[in-house]
């Protein structure tokens, strides 16, 4: 030990700066045994910090999927139909129909919209060059439900709808494909062999959480593509294949939905014994049940991480005892020149919590590059989140208390001649 600290120590208690500055002379005279000994607690760390980083990026991309899609959506689709035995999937019968979706609109006070619609795969064709896409015929309502901007041109008028004018939006993927960088507004594509003119450009929404292009499209007015290009049921010349339903902001979601099935079941006329003949998909139920799989994902793996943590602790309490061992005749020298015993256990204490905080510090730097490493080989976007990092650090610290207070003490109850006589 050092005259100077044998001088403070004949004054009486020594002072943190003192207990500290004594720390980390200890842990730099040892530097390859410090760094093996926060080994564990740089990876537990580092672990934490990147999973939890890389799950709430993963989660943030899955939730702006879903938004993508509009929020406060509900999609109602018709119901299966059984023919000689043979049930059908979902959306292959005709049990919903226009009027179906102004009802909706009309009855249920916390419905904003309600928006009907038809689709088919098409060839689209534009002089030389043709595409399969699916084309959707709707109304003006649906950009507002989707919450879709046009990016070039303009949407369709009402008067352009009532009259059912061959008029149509393109989505990017579309206008890539059939016209390449040039601007597809004005110019005229051919759907079944019938003339459309392009008057604007849908703006870029991406994929679905289903993995679906969602600008591989094409829109038209509803009653523009049930004549024009998919036709009408002669059964039911008002069917529809779906209604999107958005619901006003704030309102309670799983309410509306059910209002809107009462209201369904009765105008379909269906007895209490009846399954209904339509199904509903509640975007807002999906986006909170992929919300809450992420976050358990990250609870898991975070939770893995902390053992790391813990077999970090435990190798700083072995490294402790190992210097307390080491160092039992400077101890028995310090406290026969009067040191008292609480500074021998501030001093070993702090050791300990020293090592825990610079590798907790490694461990957020490591942490950080590896959730951006993983996150650039996955393609979303790195949250790192400071609660996180916050918790990290503050782990690292309790880790450096706990297990050091053990050898910290021992130091501290060590009885000075005994200490003197150690070899």
């Amino acid at each position: 030990m050092s005259s100077l600290a044998i001088g403070r120590a004949r004054r009486g208690s020594m002072g943190l700066g003192t207990a500290l500055a004594g720390a980390l002379s200890a842990i730099a005279a040892n530097p390859l045994r410090a760094a093996l000994t926060m080994l564990g607690i740089v990876i537990g760390t580092a672990a934490v910090i990147a999973t939890v980083a890389v799950g709430s990026g993963a989660r943030e991309v899955v939730l702006a999927q879903i938004r993508s899609l509009g929020s406060n959506l509900i999609i109602i689709l018709p119901g299966a139909q059984s023919t000689g035995g043979v049930r059908t999937g979902t959306g292959f019968s005709q049990t919903l129909t226009y009027d179906d979706g102004t009802a909706i609109l009309r009855d249920v006070p916390s419905v904003a919209l309600a928006v009907p619609g038809v689709r088919s795969t098409q060839q689209v064709v534009a002089g030389g060059a043709n595409w399969s896409t699916t084309v959707q015929g709707t109304t003006l309502d649906f950009l507002e439900a989707r919450e879709w901007e046009i990016a070039a041109g303009r949407a369709w008028t009402a008067e352009e709808e009532a009259r059912a004018a061959k008029v149509a939006l393109v989505g990017e993927s579309v206008a890539v494909a059939l016209f390449g960088d040039a601007d597809p507004v004005g110019a005229q594509i051919r759907i079944r062999n019938v003339p459309f003119e392009v008057v604007g450009l849908l703006a870029r929404k991406g994929q679905a959480s289903t993995g679906l292009d969602q600008d591989d499209l094409v829109l038209t007015p509803l009653w523009t593509a049930r004549r024009s290009i998919i036709g009408a049921s002669r059964a039911n010349a008002r069917a529809v294949g779906t209604i999107l339903v958005k619901v006003h902001e704030g309102e309670d979601m799983a309410a509306v939905e059910e209002d809107v099935r009462a209201l369904l079941r009765q105008r379909h006329r269906l007895a209490a014994t009846e399954p209904d003949d339509f199904s509903m998909r509640n975007l807002a139920e999906i986006a909170a049940t992929r919300d809450a799989s992420a976050r358990t994902l990250s609870v898991l793996l975070s939770s893995v991480a902390t053992v790391s943590l813990l077999v970090g602790g435990i190798g700083i309490m072995n490294i402790m005892l190992v210097s307390v061992t080491e160092r039992t005749r400077e101890i028995g020298l310090r406290l026969a020149v009067g040191a008292r015993r609480r500074d021998i256990l501030l001093q070993f204490l702090l050791e300990a919590v020293t090592l825990s905080l610079i590798g907790g510090l490694a461990g957020i730097a490591l942490g950080v590059a590896a959730a951006n490493l993983a996150a650039a080989s996955a393609g979303w976007p790195v949250l790192i989140e400071p609660a996180a990092v916050g918790i990290a650090v503050g782990f690292s610290a309790l880790v450096g208390i706990v297990f050091g207070f053990y050898p910290a003490r021992r130091a501290a109850t060590l009885d000075p001649i005994a200490a003197l006589r150690h070899e």
